[in-house]
């Protein structure tokens, strides 16, 4: 599985979510709950201006003997005239029921008790719209015949929607503002709330950018005014840095130790055959000699890159030097080798190419780069040392041969550790490896290429230095 997938979402995006999400919970909630209370509060109105007509209608009925005096039409296009969008009608019924004055399609009353003198409220449908009805019963008539008269007035609930909605703009609008407000306050908490988060980041990117291209440990992480958890977190990268850089360390130091054990020893594992070759005559004995001979000059070969590796990946100090004249130098130093093995050795490029470096270290890599390709290029072929400055400002270190080169396929396993293009004596699979640690100690890196016919091209690119040009 790839560690290094970007998550789907951020912390800051998470965060965001939990604390507005809930808070859009909260508004909707409280925008349903104020409807409900503006309804409520519409049919609390609408319940008192029922109760008041239903009694203002029933005082215009006055007893007459055994009969009733109805002074209603003035009183009644009073009510009705109130609220033209209201709807409110009426019916007047005695005995209760039996219709005699307004609207007789006025709902009758839902099945309870109705008490004289007490109204009663109920909801009811009059023309397929929802009503409100106020009912009163009053008794009229001599203490001998008593008889009961029965006032309805009922209003449509269009205003109690109209009253709802009046309401809810009004609470909605403060209430939106203060949710935007909160929202951009909360945004603004979790930007801040993140941001030793981001100097953490910062810090790290920096530390990872210093230390590209070199094998230094990590500078601990600084952050003395982050937040406690964001403390505990640099705490533990910082412990886990330190426990990095101290297996590093034991891992230089085993290598380098072990490097330097094993020179002496092989060192005189080499002159005691040597000398032993000269004293025998004995044909099978020289050749086990001779094996034996091979086998500690590898070996110590071996040892030779392993110090190498182990030097290149320490601290080193880097200075100005002349890389054009470093190159001549390290070219003439193998010239008799390659006149030993019928190869053309020369140097080609650039008189004067400074650049900021270790001489001992790209030393060292022009030398792996030579005894690679007077190794494998062959009897007869041409090697050249060629120093050139790239358009970009940078500088090239190359070493080509004529020789048989490798498959294409190998290109990319020619800087892997142990890994070797043939299984002819005399290599240990580090020369290139070392290279590469090399150009990357001096913020550059190492490549290799193959030449048409045939042949192979390994060079280093290594970054500016003083004195270096200016690129076009």
């Amino acid at each position: 599985m790839d560690m290094r997938r970007t998550p789907r979402v951020s912390l800051k995006r998470k965060l965001l979510l939990w604390l507005l999400l809930p808070q859009l919970v909260l508004w909707l909630s409280g925008g349903f709950f104020a409807w409900r209370l503006a309804l409520q509060n519409g049919e609390k109105g609408i319940d008192q201006t029922l109760t008041q007509s239903v009694r203002g209608l029933a005082r215009q009925i006055k007893p007459l003997g055994d009969g009733l005096l109805v002074d209603f039409p003035r009183a009644a296009q009073d009510i009705l005239e109130q609220d033209p969008a209201d709807r409110i009608t009426y019916m007047v019924s005695s005995p209760p029921g039996k219709f005699l004055l307004g609207n007789a399609q006025l709902p009758p009353p839902p099945p309870v008790r109705v008490r004289v003198g007490e109204p009663l409220l109920y909801p009811a449908k009059l023309d397929g719209k929802a009503v409100r009805v106020a009912l009163l019963d009053v008794d009229y008539g001599t203490a001998q015949a008593r008889q009961t008269l029965r006032v309805q007035v009922a209003q449509s609930l269009a205003v109690r929607k109209r009253i709802a909605q009046e309401l809810l703009a009004q609470m909605l609008l403060p209430m939106g503002l203060m949710g935007l407000a909160l929202s951009a306050l909360v945004y603004a908490g979790v930007l801040r709330g993140l941001q030793p988060l981001k100097r953490l980041e910062a810090q790290i990117d920096r530390a990872g950018a210093r230390s590209h291209g070199t094998t230094d440990p990590l500078p601990p992480i600084e952050l003395t005014s982050a937040p406690q958890e964001v403390y505990s977190l640099a705490s533990t990268i910082n412990r886990l840095l330190e426990a990095v850089a101290r297996g590093q360390q034991k891992e230089k130091r085993f290598l380098n130790d072990a490097a330097h054990q094993l020179r002496t020893p092989l060192a005189g594992l080499i002159g005691q055959t040597e000398l032993a070759l000269h004293e025998s005559h004995e044909t099978a004995v020289r050749e086990r000699l001779e094996k034996v001979l091979a086998a500690a000059q590898r070996s110590a070969h071996l040892v030779h890159q392993l110090l190498q590796l182990a030097r290149s990946e320490a601290n080193v100090d880097m200075q100005p030097l002349d890389l054009a004249a470093l190159a001549r130098d390290v070219a003439r130093d193998w010239a008799a080798r390659a006149v030993a093995q019928n190869i053309d050795l020369g140097y080609e490029g650039e008189e004067q190419r400074m650049v900021q470096g270790q001489p001992l270290l790209l030393r060292e890599a022009l030398n792996n780069l030579i005894d690679n390709a007077l190794h494998y290029a062959g009897q007869g072929a041409t090697v050249t040392v060629r120093v050139s400055a790239d358009a970009d400002g940078w500088s090239t270190l190359a070493v080509e041969d004529d020789g048989p080169g490798v498959a294409p396929a190998h290109v990319a396993d020619l800087f892997s550790r142990f890994w070797r293009g043939s299984d002819e004596a005399g290599g240990c699979g580090l020369g290139l490896s070392i290279v590469e640690e090399i150009a990357l100690r001096h913020g550059g890196r190492a490549a290799a290429e193959t030449l048409q016919p045939h042949g192979l091209r390994a060079l280093l690119r290594l970054p500016p230095g003083p004195g270096a040009p200016a690129p076009a």
